[in-house]
């Protein structure tokens, strides 16, 4: 590590400077960072990694990136903060890559945010051949040169006749519209078989059933003439001009006559198809989106899991939940009366029923009307508010049954390249696409005219599975991806931008990434270096930090205790260092114990015939009152089987309201000991920016309390309102409490700047003259929760009983790892981990009020270093004592061998996975040969007395 009068003399073309960084809890920090380098800042979670990388750097790079703009932009930069530091020297532009899912938008996909749509869109509407979807023959527009070619394929001085169909235009007769050809210079038609003079064709009666067809022009084939051949080209256009698109030649050869029939409509076996253009496949687009779900691919309709949510029931023991009451159970008993009609087994279970059975309970027979049947006769009944709640109980998002999801109208699925439609591409698991694209097969002149196009597509693809992303595919939605996933999706559209002199500030990238898959990322991050850009990652990953060509770490502890500079230099120079966590955890001086025993288990709930997704149809035990993790590599179906089948059915089952459940055969077991299922994401904890922590565990409430009880307070009257900043009352005026107004800025990101009446203190001055312990209601909102604790724990009698239950509120929050975080910090500043860690602590701070509940967590461990990972397990832990059931989707080591209880999915992801590998003990799962959970697990699972 650098002296700070060292910092000073180094080359700002060499080293990013920065001199007294004190942004949060940083305190002075000076520190010189390599430029054009791979570097990881790492410490404990709230150690000042994030306000030293993004607050600092990032921040700063944006204020001078700003300054380049406009004069309009440049009119708010007197207010635009700088960064607490005396100065920042070498700075390159900067890109923030984050870990926030940035889009909540319903029709943003992977393919659109990444561009690759975008560049299919223009290959398919370039080069995409229109498929007849009766006859499976291309649809082409003839164009004069067609028929010319046609034409000369014939040997010289072969006779032909130009002949185009009769059109009645208006409401002519046949009688007039050949009247009308004979003034403008035509002699001849034939009718049926029998070439005629139009003026004997006239005096004739003409059945309107004969076909009608103009002679154009008589020639013979001279292929050495040029006059020859602009006579025919000028005929032939004259012939689609008057048959309206459609022209014949009968062509009189040795064998006899021979007819080709030509038209310039884009037209095939009766159909009128449209010409692909980029509009065609856009589903955001009212050209190219399904009329009937609007491009959105799904539908409300009635969702058929809340219709029957228990389907180990039959239709005599109520499967069908609709059925139930004095008036609808007429429904049910009408069926069951009329069922021996049509063999109907009522007392088998709805699980156990064939696709026809099923399909004959919703759509009926003769003898009986079936659900849809009975959902049409509520919907008539709609005036009646009896039957629009009814209606409403049973409504939930479906897939559209026009375009099956794939959002487009469904004649863009005509168009075909290479054998394959859009949709076919986008369906594909992006692993797949890269094959296809690589193996792809054009002709020369499609390959010219789509060289650029597939260069694009193939790097963006390429890139996509070099950060571990090749699961996924291009359809899938981004508001549906986890936190790391859609960093990772930027990281990957950043490589194909191909920017350089940038610098990448990273906020763990591998969350979200098996350990064999984190190499690739690595590889990644360092083609990102080596393009010439910084790359800055703050990370925890141990495999990172040893790639890395620097790591800086920050500590020692979290909070007030945190924001120093502890090590800067190189993984090997890092684990000789004696003061950093980080090294000690590195090195085994500190460790994450194994449990010296595992639970058992009795109580358990089973899926049976999980087939969502890439799902094989595996049967699969879930243990209750246990701590249970499942693993597998990305994209290996653990997503599906807990998220999307398990979670909804359970949901459904305990009356709540979830997605679409995923497909699967059955569930059973002892779901009935559960009294509710809470699933515990990495979504924000409140949408507004005056969602804070404080208030998400209620201990704001109590603090209110206990500064409305303050002598002062009481002298002037003033109520827990007052020192509320969402009501009037005691918040400022000029910003309503938020502490910061926002300027809309034209073409820009909205700007927040501090108020400038309270100064971002949020209150009246007034009301902050109002202290406990010379702290007022802002000084406590900007405490950190370890610091709060502690303010609190020291009371007098007076306050004693309304402080413990302060402390109380707030203690769960530190045993998540949470300490460091302010009281009154905005969910919109929170990562993903951190607000997942808040609602664990909410949940914490009920304890025996919940009842019996099975709490399920996507990636608790995001953000957390190996300390924080400790205090979180001590957490999960204290819930299953307390009789709760806990299900983790995983893939942190230290969390798998801390499991009672893994189940492994794999091996691998998209179509290679999908299979149940393991259930078991995390002891029996390393000798699981194609787990590579498993051969990740052996180096750190240090074996328990009763393991194998």
């Amino acid at each position: 590590m650098m002296l700070k009068q060292e910092v000073e003399t180094l080359d700002s073309k060499q080293y990013i400077i920065i001199k007294n960084a004190k942004v949060h809890n940083l305190k002075s920090v000076t520190l010189a960072i390599p430029r054009n380098k791979f570097v990881v800042i790492t410490g404990l979670s709230g150690s000042g990694k994030s306000s030293l990388a993004f607050d600092t750097l990032y921040a700063e790079g944006q204020r001078k990136y700003v300054e380049s703009l406009s004069s309009y932009a440049r009119q708010f930069l007197g207010k635009i903060e700088k960064p607490n530091v005396e100065y920042i020297k070498g700075i390159s532009p900067a890109i923030a890559i984050e870990q926030k899912v940035n889009t909540r938008n319903p029709r943003s996909t992977v393919g659109t945010s990444t561009e690759i749509y975008d560049y299919l869109k223009l290959l398919f509407a370039r080069i995409g051949k229109t498929i007849s979807p009766l006859s499976g023959n291309q649809v082409k527009r003839d164009t004069i040169q067609d028929v010319l070619s046609c034409v000369f394929k014939y040997p010289e001085n072969t006779k032909v006749a130009l002949y185009s169909p009769l059109v009645l235009k208006g409401n002519r007769s046949v009688n007039e519209q050949l009247n009308i050809l004979l003034q403008q210079g035509f002699s001849r038609v034939k009718i049926d078989s029998e070439l005629m003079q139009i003026e004997d064709a006239i005096k004739e009666k003409n059945s309107s059933n004969a076909a009608f067809n103009i002679l154009i022009d008589r020639f013979s084939i001279n292929v050495e003439s040029e006059d020859n051949k602009n006579r025919i080209a000028d005929s032939i256009q004259t012939a689609f001009y008057e048959g309206e698109g459609s022209c014949l030649l009968e062509l009189y050869v040795e064998t006899g006559v021979e007819v080709k029939s030509f038209s310039n409509k884009f037209e095939l076996d009766g159909m009128a198809f449209e010409e692909p253009n980029v509009h065609f496949f856009t589903f955001n687009n009212p050209i190219g989106a399904c009329k009937s779900c609007e491009g959105f691919g799904s539908v409300i309709g009635i969702d058929e899991d809340l219709v029957v949510p228990d389907k180990s029931l039959s239709v005599y023991e109520d499967a069908i939940a609709c059925w139930k009451g004095e008036k609808m159970k007429e429904w049910k008993d009408a069926f069951i009366r009329v069922s021996h009609h049509f063999d109907f087994p009522v007392h088998r279970a709805y699980f156990d029923l064939s696709e026809n059975e099923k399909n004959l309970l919703w759509a009926g027979n003769k003898y009986f009307e079936g659900l849809n049947q009975f959902f049409k006769f509520l919907e008539e009944q709609n005036y009646k508010i009896q039957y629009r709640v009814m209606l409403s109980r049973y409504r939930g998002k479906t897939v559209c049954p026009d375009c099956f999801g794939s959002r487009l109208r469904k004649d863009a699925n005509y168009v075909k390249v290479s054998g394959k439609s859009i949709t076919e591409l986008v369906l594909m698991p992006i692993t797949e696409s890269v094959d296809f694209f690589n193996n792809i097969v054009l002709s020369d002149f499609e390959n010219e005219v789509s060289k650029r196009i597939l260069i694009e597509v193939k790097n963006r693809l390429k890139y996509l599975c070099d950060v571990g992303l090749g699961y996924l595919t291009l359809n899938r939605l981004s508001n549906t991806l986890s936190g790391g996933e859609s960093q990772r999706i930027n990281l990957a559209t950043s490589l194909g931008s191909s920017l350089v002199g940038s610098m990448y500030i990273l906020d763990e990238p591998s969350i979200g990434l098996h350990p064999r898959d984190t190499q690739r990322l690595i590889t990644v991050l360092k083609s990102l270096r080596d393009l010439g850009n910084t790359v800055i990652v703050v990370e925890h990953e141990e495999e990172v930090m040893r790639a890395a060509d620097q790591i800086i770490d920050m500590g020692p502890m979290a909070g007030s205790l945190g924001g120093e500079l502890v090590f800067q230099g190189n993984h090997d120079e890092l684990l000789k260092e004696e003061v950093s966590l980080t090294a000690r955890y590195l090195t085994g001086r500190e460790n994450i114990d194994v449990p010296i025993k595992r639970r058992t288990w009795n109580n358990f709930i089973e899926i049976k015939g999980a087939r969502e997704n890439n799902l094989k149809g595996f049967d699969v035990k879930f243990p209750l009152n246990t701590l249970t993790v499942i693993t597998g590599v990305s994209g290996s179906g653990k997503s599906s089987l807990v998220k999307r089948i398990l979670y909804p059915a359970l949901k459904k089952m305990h009356g709540g309201f979830g997605e679409k459940t995923g497909a699967f055969d059955k569930l059973t077991g002892d779901f009935n000991k559960l009294t509710q299922i809470e699933f515990i994401d990495q979504n924000p904890i409140g949408k507004s920016s005056r969602s804070n922590p404080v208030t998400y565990v209620k201990a704001y409430d109590e603090i209110r309390n206990l500064y409305s009880s303050l002598p002062l307070s009481k002298n002037r009257g003033y109520k827990p309102a007052h020192f509320s900043f969402n009501v009037d009352g005691g918040r400022c005026e000029e910003c309503d409490g938020e502490g910061e107004v926002k300027i809309e800025m034209q073409f820009m990101a909205d700007i927040h700047l501090p108020c400038e009446v309270c100064h971002g203190k949020r209150f009246k001055e007034e009301v902050l003259e109002v202290e406990h312990h010379s702290k007022n209601i802002y000084d406590v909102l900007e405490m950190t929760i370890d610091d709060a604790i502690d303010f609190f724990k020291t009371e007098t009698k007076e306050f004693a009983n309304i402080c413990r239950k302060i402390v109380e509120k707030l203690s769960p929050l530190r045993e998540v790892g949470l300490g460091y975080v302010h009281l009154g910090q905005s969910s919109s500043t929170l990562s993903g981990g951190e607000a997942q860690r808040i609602k664990l602590a909410s949940f914490l701070g009920m304890g025996q009020n919940l009842g019996a509940t099975l709490f399920i967590f996507d990636e608790p461990t995001t953000g957390l270093h190996f300390h924080d990972i400790k205090k979180l397990l001590y957490a999960l832990n204290a819930l299953v004592e307390k009789g709760h059931s806990i299900l983790i989707i995983e893939h942190n080591s230290d969390v798998i061998k801390s499991a009672d209880w893994v189940i492994d999915i794999g091996p691998e992801g998209g179509n290679g996975g999908g299979y149940l590998l393991f259930e078991g003990t995390p002891e029996d799962l390393i000798h699981c040969e194609k787990s590579y959970t498993g051969s990740f697990l052996k180096e750190k699972l240090v074996f328990s007395p009763n393991s194998k």
